[in-house]
């Protein structure tokens, strides 16, 4: 395992150096992560908690036989998904930052709702009405604005290209 810890570190240094280092990129967040706190399991460990907020130094296989920590405490959590999202920010890497938010957004559904809504997504499988109420769900319920804006842009192409359910799959 930490053969490829470090085999993964080395790939992210030789990323960083060829794009040009830990220079925060334009419009990079002020969130004073750089490149520099790169892995953070190794460099950061003060930064990363379960979602029950259990230290990353805690996460240890004692405190699972005592019951202290449970599977969940192995999840990642939004906010360490967003320091991700801010390291990748500050190499200029806007698209990874992206979807490290997205991701953190997602961490707030519960899993068997995310394959459902997969599911959904599937061609011919969703009305655009179903589509735009499973938007309206990720972001009253979930708080999940950019997971919304995908699913009601899904809805459009999808009606465009005749997609949705009831409409005929295309011969091409």
């Amino acid at each position: 395992m930490a053969q490829n810890e470090e085999l993964i570190a080395n790939v992210v240094r030789q990323v960083l150096k060829e794009i040009g280092g830990a220079a925060p990129a334009k419009g990079a967040p002020d969130s004073g992560i750089s490149a520099a706190d790169y892995p953070l399991g190794v460099k950061r460990k003060d930064l990363l908690k379960s979602p029950r907020g259990i230290p990353f130094e805690e996460l240890t296989l004692e405190n699972v036989e005592s019951g202290r920590v449970t599977f969940d405490d192995f999840r990642i959590s939004p906010d360490v998904l967003k320091i991700q999202g801010d390291i990748a920010a500050a190499v200029g890497r806007a698209q990874i930052a992206l979807n490290f938010g997205r991701a953190s957004e997602m961490t707030k559904i519960p899993d068997a709702r995310i394959l459902e809504m997969y599911n959904s997504l599937r061609p011919h499988r969703s009305t655009k009405e179903e589509l735009l109420a499973m938007a309206e769900e990720l972001q009253n319920q979930y708080g999940a604005a950019v997971c919304a804006g995908f699913v009601r842009e899904a809805a459009d192409v999808y009606q465009r290209r005749k997609l949705l359910k009831g409409d005929l799959p295309s011969t091409d």
